[in-house]
């Protein structure tokens, strides 16, 4: 069995979720309300965990919103939960766990740019540093270079979060 190396525990995990809710309500200080849209599956879980966040130190309303991109095919239909009016003219956030090589943001990042939008911000939990696509990270919990061959995964279950390196 592959060697795994825990780099985020539940407590660091709460603590960057924390600092990059407060770096969102400082970017949308003056916003009534703001979208976050996490892509499917743990980047979704993040962004719960961002909304309940940012609700926690601030007044902005947020509305979630869910991302269906097949991560094996990123260049097939991608859908949301919130039809493109409800994000129009908004201030979004688009999340996601890890940001590998930048495939699934980038292809998010371009859905979204089908619609006008107020402004447009990336967040991911841990960027392994290893983009194809010129797209970054506007708020992340850690960065962390690893060889190719290293897999990074996040485990949300909520009593024992956790990242790890494979």
């Amino acid at each position: 069995m592959a060697q795994e190396t825990i780099i985020l525990d539940q407590q660091e995990i709460q603590h960057k979720i924390r600092r990059i809710a407060w770096q969102i309500y400082e970017t949308n200080v003056n916003e009534q309300e703001i979208v976050i849209a996490g892509i499917v599956q743990n980047g979704f879980r993040l962004a719960e965990r961002l909304k309940e966040a940012v609700q926690k130190i601030s007044p902005i309303k947020v509305l979630l919103c869910e991302v269906h991109i097949d991560k094996k095919n990123p260049t097939g239909e991608i859908k949301t939960s919130l039809p493109p009016i409800e994000y129009q003219d908004k201030s979004l956030l688009l999340v996601d766990d890890v940001l590998h090589s930048g495939t699934t943001l980038i292809y998010g990042v371009k859905h979204f740019l089908e619609v006008p939008l107020k402004q447009f911000k990336t967040a991911v939990l841990v960027d392994r540093n290893h983009k194809k696509y010129p797209v970054k990270a506007d708020f992340k919990g850690i960065s962390l270079s690893t060889s190719l061959n290293e897999n990074i995964s996040v485990v949300f279950d909520g009593r024992n979060d956790r990242a790890i390196l494979e």
